[in-house]
């Protein structure tokens, strides 16, 4: 049955062209999402973000649950009235950051009993009650309830644990009646690759709007999450997304969108800026570095962003030393700009059917790159 919500276009190789339906406006894919996990991408505005060409981001059900809370959310409308982004809006259900709590969770067939880590009042999520919430939210695209696991696991650890992602898989699917809000599932299952690939079988059997890689960029090695998207990608639907989790370094979203993948999201834009790291063609420079004292040009000669057209490496470097709030916004909006173009220079690779060549190049300069010639 053909996708409300997604219209594959072309193929070059491995990589696809295509577009995203939602109630927000439409997204071409591959696509970055910036990350704003509680409802705001950090230091830039819903202006700034349209500026850069984004129309999809990314926020999470397990934060804006503990705080503001539902019932504000609820009470403003729902999350892009509270937030005033009127682009897309993916929420994650939160499994991710249950696991990542570590000593303050329990799963149960139930769900995720857990902690909160801000003012350590107990909690339950269940599969139902985060869709419930997402649904309150009025996210653009759902995410199930999955269980995430640490890396190594064993096998029998992971069958389990992948197996009850399926049992939350089927009861959120049970309770999705269809509508505007498209509900992804997510596949996990370790570093094994048959347990991967039984259970994107399974979860593609239930009939999903799209479907997620979840459970990698959890700090494996690069070859073991290369072999866990790999064993996925063949059971998933070809006629709907493909969302890799977490994953979004430039070196990796080139790589992955050869193996079929079609969106991404990551905090390594954001975060890496906070710190003076901005991207840069083949790499990052820190702006921090001494020997950007007297310079004058712009971080990334040619770049259309408002930081480089406005400000130098000099200035730029004296707002950091000098711990100015300016410092991390106008970083920010560099690198989301390299992101979005890097994104727009993927799809028209993949649209003129040079993708391959182009994926060669873009190697080819992380390989020659010298931050020192910057």
């Amino acid at each position: 049955m053909t996708s409300p919500f997604f219209t594959l276009k072309t193929a070059s190789g491995g990589a696809r062209l295509g577009r995203l339906h939602l109630a927000h406006g439409e997204v071409d894919t591959p696509v970055f999402m910036p990350v704003g996990t509680q409802g705001t991408v950090k230091t830039v505005r819903a202006a700034d973000l349209e500026r850069s060409d984004y129309r999809l981001i990314l926020a999470n059900t397990y934060h804006l649950y503990l705080r503001p809370g539902v019932d504000v959310v609820a009470g403003a409308g729902g999350l892009h009235s509270f937030s005033g982004w009127d682009g897309n809006i993916l929420t994650d259900s939160g499994g991710f950051q249950i696991y990542s709590l570590s000593h303050l969770r329990r799963s149960s067939e139930e769900g995720y009993e857990f902690q909160s880590h801000i003012d350590g009042s107990r909690h339950l999520l269940t599969p139902e009650t985060v869709l419930e919430m997402q649904q309150v939210f009025g996210s653009d695209v759902m995410m199930v309830l999955d269980e995430c696991l640490e890396q190594p696991s064993s096998r029998e650890k992971t069958r389990s644990s992948m197996e009850r992602t399926v049992r939350w898989a089927e009861r959120a699917r049970r309770l999705h009646r269809g509508g505007a809000q498209a509900l992804f599932g997510i596949v996990q299952g370790g570093s094994f690759a048959d347990l991967r690939a039984e259970c994107a079988r399974a979860v593609a059997s239930l009939g999903f709007d799209g479907y997620a890689i979840g459970g990698v960029s959890v700090g494996e090695p690069r070859p073991m999450m290369e072999a866990s998207v790999g064993a996925c990608v063949p059971f998933l639907p070809e006629d709907r997304p493909r969302y890799l989790m977490g994953v979004g370094k430039p070196e990796d979203i080139v790589d992955f969108v050869e193996m079929g993948i079609d969106m991404f999201d990551c905090v390594v834009p954001t975060r890496n800026a906070r710190g003076g790291g901005f991207f840069v063609p083949g790499g990052h420079v820190n702006i921090r570095n001494a020997r950007f004292r007297n310079d004058f040009r712009p971080v990334q000669p040619g770049c259309t962003c408002y930081t480089c057209t406005s400000h130098s490496r000099a200035y730029l470097r004296h707002l950091f030393i000098a711990r100015e709030w300016l410092a991390p916004i106008l970083a920010t909006l560099h690198n989301l700009h390299f992101f979005s173009t890097l994104m727009r220079e993927i799809r028209e690779a993949v649209a003129e059917g040079r993708f391959g060549d182009f994926r060669a190049s873009w190697h080819a300069g992380k390989t020659a790159f010298d931050p020192s010639s910057w």
